[in-house]
């Protein structure tokens, strides 16, 4: 199942596919059986009713409900304001980490021991089509970063490798969009990745059961039809359960946590001569077995 929040009447409903192509959405908000009012707001809440909620989802997806074309229905982000920051996973592809160490002048085959954890805020979240702004004025080095993000179901404290796929309700789509310049000048991460508007998320979060190995997921991203990062999730240093197990130690994951996981190589900082993004580009991602997240770059965002 692919479920999405669409704005419809000017409020926000939550949806829900009606295949696996993501052709059509259905309205859940409307058509739940105590309400409308008392429907989940958005996936993090789906997430928070556990499979009792996927059992009345998937019970009035096939119940005939009208459907609306996907090109009719305006995205917003599957969970449009986190109740934590976007929890991140830095330096997770070995060719992504050569790439960067080079530009760095470090040696290539310098990677990390550990995984490196950082966020981005609550307000740098969007959905798809949103647009993300360039910050002329601000940083010369707006970056684009494709990335697999987990969708937290259960959750729990320190979770078990073995355990930690059991706390998911699902996978969405992050562009974890960085201000290279930022990003350096403040040491931290933080400041450089949670300008507002730069974390696109979505537009769908596909269920657990319909990705049945997060770990062998092609993951690609154009920018205005280049290709520039072509990958497989199989390639990642540390895979979905060791991020979900190592996040886990001592801190508790709870139902809508977002935890995006890296990115691959292809990266504008680290080409020759870099190419951040500008004004009027149109950066498109897609992962295997996900869907496809696409936004547009503009000045005046």
């Amino acid at each position: 199942m692919y479920f999405c929040v669409f704005e419809h009447n000017g409020a926000p409903r939550l949806g829900c596919a009606t295949d696996s192509d993501c052709t059509a959405v259905v309205n859940l908000t409307d058509a739940w059986p105590t309400g409308p009012e008392s429907a989940p707001a958005d996936v993090a809440e789906l997430a928070r009713m556990g499979e009792s909620g996927v059992a009345i989802a998937r019970e009035l997806l096939h119940s005939g409900l009208a459907s609306i074309p996907v090109g009719e229905v305006r995205f917003l982000a599957p969970i449009p304001r986190p109740a934590k920051n976007v929890f991140c996973v830095g330096r997770n592809y070995r060719e992504h980490i050569i790439e960067g160490n080079i530009a760095k002048g470090i040696a290539p085959d310098t990677f990390p021991e550990h995984i490196e954890f950082f966020t981005k805020a609550v307000t740098s979240v969007i959905g798809h089509g949103a647009t993300i702004p360039s910050y002329a004025g601000l940083t010369g080095m707006l970056d684009y970063e494709a990335e697999l993000a987990i969708v937290i179901g259960a959750g729990g404290k320190d979770l078990t490798v073995e355990a930690a796929c059991d706390a998911v309700f699902g996978y969405t789509i992050v562009n974890d969009v960085t201000a290279r310049d930022l990003q350096r000048k403040h040491g931290q991460w933080f400041k450089g990745k949670s300008l507002d508007r730069t974390c696109p998320m979505g537009p769908w979060v596909a269920h657990k059961s319909v990705v049945p190995d997060p770990n062998a997921l092609t993951i690609r991203l154009w920018v205005n039809g280049e290709l520039r990062q072509d990958s497989n999730t199989s390639t990642m240093i540390f895979d979905v359960p060791t991020v979900i197990n190592q996040l886990s130690a001592g801190l508790t994951l709870e139902p809508g946590d977002v935890i995006a996981t890296g990115t691959p190589s292809g990266v504008g900082y680290a080409m020759q001569p870099p190419r951040p993004l500008q004004d009027g580009d149109v950066v498109t991602i897609e992962i295997e077995s996900i869907g496809t997240l696409e936004n547009p770059v503009h000045d005046d965002a």
